[in-house]
């Protein structure tokens, strides 16, 4: 396993991740996450993500158990949960003080611990003011409830602002953020962030390598039985493979597979594997309701040393989507 620096921070995480969004409660139960969380520490991985609204808390639970049976060095482990969606009451969402502070305590009695490692505010919430969400944010480092904190899907002029307010102010900023990555969805990562990489030492998290599943190519006949998109739940994510834009995705994933023929590797091992290939991305959050996924999973660290420029080029090519650079005025 390779382990990267989250950013200029000093935390070193898993170039590969595992995450329970979806599997944790609909798809496994205890033995299962289990055993899914020990494949992947087997095989080198150390930052295990989750998050307040995954199965309304129960993939927290999940997690809780599994960690306390087994018995795992806490120092092993970097653990993560998102705040944005705790409940149905009015001071349950968002990001404001409150449900901040209430939200971490919550999430750490689920998980059954005494602090997380990282806490990201899961989406901006333009109905509080910054300020107190960095606030809060900056208190749950100082009193230890989280060691780093972080943002998931926001701009790069909203983790700017969050940053020069917390210098300003001499709080702690926020070091990391958790956007979707993908061979299909690349100009937040790769273009909007571009300067924050060095400017504010960004960290990524990154997850969806496999854009929900469309990378893995098992999508081109139809949709196979007890697929992600078939749960209760989801339906909005099957609508969203009915659509053109769903259907040419599938289309370009086919013609993926010759490159993926010719390295020795899955459709999904190449996804996942062009994802890791960029420096600026810290982990690359995968996800699994087997072990024997993980393992399949794991071996996309050794595709990763096989793309060469050359292969990545080609890639681009077959994409058509590479962000376009900074325009240069000067010619």
């Amino acid at each position: 396993m390779e382990y990267r620096h989250l950013g200029k921070s000093g935390l070193r995480v898993s170039a590969l991740s595992f995450g329970s969004w979806v599997t944790f409660g609909p798809q496994l139960d205890d033995n299962l996450a289990h055993d899914c969380m020990k494949a992947a520490l087997d095989a080198g991985v150390n930052f295990f993500d989750n998050a307040e609204v995954y199965a309304a808390g129960e993939s927290e639970v999940i997690m809780g158990r599994v960690m306390k049976k087994a018995g795992w060095n806490r120092s092993d482990l970097v653990i993560s949960t998102k705040i944005f969606w705790g409940g149905q009451g009015p001071n349950q969402r968002g990001l404001s003080r409150k449900h901040l502070l209430e939200g971490v305590d919550a999430a750490l009695a689920r998980l059954q611990l005494d602090y997380v490692d990282l806490v990201f505010a899961h989406r901006p919430d333009i109905t509080t003011p910054m300020e107190e969400t960095v606030r809060a944010m900056s208190y749950l480092v100082d009193t230890g409830k989280a060691y780093y904190w972080g943002t998931s899907e926001w701009s790069a002029e909203q983790i700017l602002e969050a940053y020069h307010i917390a210098r300003r102010e001499h709080l702690v900023p926020p070091t990391m953020e958790q956007p979707e990555y993908s061979m299909f969805k690349r100009e937040k990562v790769e273009s909007e962030f571009a300067g924050l990489y060095e400017k504010i030492g960004l960290g990524t998290t990154t997850w969806s390598p496999l854009a929900s599943g469309i990378l893995t190519g098992k999508y081109a006949n139809g949709v196979p039985e007890k697929s992600r998109i078939t749960l209760p739940g989801y339906e909005w994510l099957r609508e969203s493979f009915e659509t053109e834009k769903g259907q040419a995705r599938i289309a370009k994933t086919e013609e993926l597979r010759p490159v993926a023929e010719e390295v020795g590797c899955t459709l999904a091992q190449l996804a996942i594997a062009w994802c890791v290939s960029n420096p600026d991305v810290s982990t690359v959050i995968t996800g699994a309701s087997s072990p024997e996924q993980i393992e399949e999973n794991m071996k996309s660290l050794d595709v990763a040393e096989k793309l060469t420029p050359e292969l990545l080029e080609r890639i681009d090519e077959i994409l058509g989507n590479r962000p376009e650079p900074e325009k240069d005025w000067r010619g």
